[in-house]
């Protein structure tokens, strides 16, 4: 399977609480929701289509606890039902028999088994936000596509996908285009390590 990753950002790089102000408070994160005055009807059909080629999730274990109790009270409709019913695999050392359906906790070798995941058939191994995890998978470059959706806000405080210090990445853009409400949706592949030179 191919290991996609898709992320929701602002401008200034946070990923932290797009849903709502209570979705994320870790570190005292009091401007969650930003994504609201931004809602698109163009973006149903992208994210609809996206999980149609899930075969497996693999989420980072505060992204499947944000989920856990949301979305099986909202099955009625096709990316609910998909999230419920598919292999949803966890990389936790304290998560213990999760009651949600086709949960699988990751508990030892991380890497080892993400590669085994990637090595089965099928179409694509799904990331959703899961920020750490996500930065994790990119420095042992592990992220075959990376999805950015991102949103002309700035919220200057929360937790950012790349730190200020850290990997290098060098991306190829695949696709982009714009929501009218003024989302971005960027598609990148991974392409190595980052080169420097002068500019000249």
């Amino acid at each position: 399977m191919k290991l996609t990753a898709t992320m929701m950002l602002t401008l200034d790089g946070v990923y932290q609480g797009p849903g709502g102000p209570d979705e994320d408070r870790r570190n005292g994160f009091d401007r969650g929701g930003w994504t609201a005055a931004h809602a698109d009807e163009g973006m149903w059909p992208f994210l609809t289509s996206m999980f149609e080629r899930a075969d497996a999730l693999l989420l980072g274990r505060t992204t499947w606890e944000i989920w856990e109790p949301y979305w099986p009270k909202h099955d009625d409709n096709p990316i609910g039902h998909a999230i419920n019913i598919l292999p949803k695999h966890v990389p936790s050392t304290t998560l213990r028999d999760p009651t949600w359906q086709n949960t699988h906790v990751i508990g030892g070798d991380v890497e080892q088994a993400v590669r085994e995941l990637k090595s089965r058939p099928g179409r694509e191994l799904q990331v959703h936000g899961s920020g750490v995890l996500l930065r994790w998978l990119l420095e042992r470059d592990l992220v075959d596509e990376l999805n950015l959706r991102l949103y002309p806000v700035v919220v200057g405080d929360g937790l950012r996908l790349f730190p200020d210090q850290g990997q290098t990445h060098d991306l190829t853009l695949v696709d982009s285009r714009s929501l009218p409400s003024g989302v971005t949706l960027l598609t990148y592949r991974p392409a190595g390590r980052a080169s420097f030179g002068s500019a000249g």
